[in-house]
């Protein structure tokens, strides 16, 4: 059966199939081709976007400003100053006012519950940019980053170093999970992720998907494909910035870890931005194995592809 993700939310991957998931990655690998090769896009024209800010962003905004630009869509930023969401009128009255005007909704912010109650009311589709417990765009152009070097997702090794519990290391570890990768996290007994979600993402990992939870974080990248790390104190939690780093600095990415892996092929993911000295050396954020920077662009062409797919003219 064909994949139609025609008028379809993305609030986590935990909504979508393996194939959806194939599916928004070779579209994604389309439209970064057609892009590179100068070809104006129409897939977006006459399609409005609002795009909701609590939580800063270069990546995220540029990404879908620029994606929807690219295929004769508009994009109308939205930041915390802007809208009354959750002050002055409830989410649900906001979601069902912007639902009237625009075709899709992207929400980056705090709570999970914002944007699954915009998905909710508002009668279009809404897209998470990022909350404290998901970012499954951010993924997506990981899968893509991993796919391109690699050539596959399944069986591919992957390894998360650092804060376990928090929304990237969330997302990576359903999506993988989901395409029969090998998914190791490398954290502090403090910082391990929440028991009951890793022992439901396993009950549904696909054939060859394995989850792993370790605080050794040498045994952890042994014959890693890929290591990835996020900054130790996320938006919010600034003031646990120097309890997180004496707690994660055995965790950090640095020569050594990247020895440690026995693959001199192994590749680094990072979703930026990057404190360097933290969590990954100046060194290894600049080698042969730093992948940071495709991944960035990757998230203009997986965001696009996911606007495309749900609200695209076809």
């Amino acid at each position: 059966m064909p994949v139609n993700l025609r008028n379809r939310h993305l609030i986590s991957l935990k909504h979508h199939t393996p194939e959806e998931i194939n599916y928004l990655l070779d579209l994604s690998t389309d439209l970064k081709n057609k892009k590179r090769a100068g070809i104006k896009g129409n897939l977006l024209e006459r399609k409005n976007v609002a795009l909701i800010f609590e939580k800063p962003s270069t990546r995220t905004r540029c990404a879908f400003t620029v994606a929807a630009i690219d295929e004769g869509g508009h994009p109308e930023y939205l930041g915390k100053n802007d809208i009354q969401l959750g002050h002055k009128e409830d989410v649900a009255d906001t979601a069902r006012v912007l639902g009237r005007m625009f075709d899709g909704i992207e929400f980056r912010g705090f709570s999970q519950q914002v944007v699954e109650d915009l998905a909710k009311y508002a009668g279009v589709p809404v897209w998470n940019g990022l909350t404290d417990d998901y970012h499954p765009t951010q993924v997506l152009a990981d899968f893509l980053t991993i796919r391109e070097n690699f050539g596959r997702l399944k069986g591919i090794k992957l390894v998360y170093v650092g804060d376990g519990r928090n929304n990237v290391a969330n997302s990576l570890m359903i999506g993988a999970a989901k395409m029969g990768m090998h998914f190791v996290i490398g954290s502090p007994k403090e910082l391990f992720p929440d028991p009951a979600e890793c022992e439901q993402i396993a009950k549904d990992c696909e054939s060859g998907a394995t989850i792993t939870v370790t605080d050794d974080p040498k045994a952890a990248v042994k014959g890693a494909d890929a290591i990835y790390t996020d900054v130790w104190a996320s938006m919010g939690e600034e003031a646990k910035a120097a309890e997180r780093k004496a707690l994660l600095k055995p965790y950090q990415v640095n020569k050594e870890l990247i020895e440690a892996t026995g693959n001199d092929d192994v590749i680094f993911l990072h979703c930026l931005p990057a404190v360097k000295g933290n969590e990954v050396t100046e060194d290894v954020f600049e080698s042969r194995h730093a992948r940071q920077f495709d991944e960035a662009e990757n998230r203009m062409h997986t965001i696009k592809a996911v606007m495309v797919a749900s609200i695209g003219n076809f």
